[in-house]
């Protein structure tokens, strides 16, 4: 789908197109899902500001194109394209998992924040689990491909690490919860 046309009226009724042209109410669960989607893409895109290892970039720009394969998909109910696999869970698993055996072992829970880097990702993470709950919603009612469940649940972690990985390569401790 290409836009050409940015005013269109067509959702001056409070519905909206979806990509087999269906309408409907811009209040649907598949609708929210799509917005999630793209909130946390634009939060992706926010927080590149603060990447400077070309590494890093690629492996966000990738998910940034994951993430529109997978709201295309979703925009089009009972579509069977292939977005993410196996593999990619794996690829995301092994990028995790180094970056987390470099970080100090966790006791509590960390307090957002520390460095703008950080801070960012967290946001980031945040919203990766409010897209995961948004995709939970909408497969307890549209069946949708399970690997999609396991992919956001990973882009989670993720950016957890990532956050605590950027923090630490600035020399800012974590700040753990105190809990009372």
């Amino acid at each position: 789908m290409r836009i050409s046309k940015v005013i269109t009226r067509t959702g001056d009724d409070g519905k909206t197109g979806l990509g087999d042209g269906q309408r409907v109410s811009k209040n649907d669960i598949r609708i929210h899902v799509l917005g999630s989607i793209d909130e946390l893409n634009s939060f992706i895109g926010s927080a590149k500001i603060v990447v400077d290892d070309s590494k890093v970039m690629d492996l966000l720009e990738s998910v940034q194109n994951d993430l529109f394969n997978i709201g295309g998909c979703i925009s089009i109910p009972d579509s069977d394209i292939e977005t993410v696999d196996e593999e990619r869970i794996k690829e995301i698993e092994s990028i995790v998992e180094n970056w987390n055996s470099k970080l100090p072992s966790l006791k509590e829970f960390i307090l957002p924040g520390g460095t703008e880097a950080s801070s960012k990702f967290h946001i980031v993470r945040s919203q990766a689990r409010q897209t995961e709950r948004n995709l939970v919603a909408l497969h307890e009612s549209h069946p949708l491909p399970n690997i999609w469940l396991k992919y956001f649940n990973r882009l989670s972690d993720l950016f957890f690490v990532l956050a605590r990985t950027l923090q630490k390569d600035e020399g800012v401790d974590e700040k753990q919860w105190e809990h009372k």
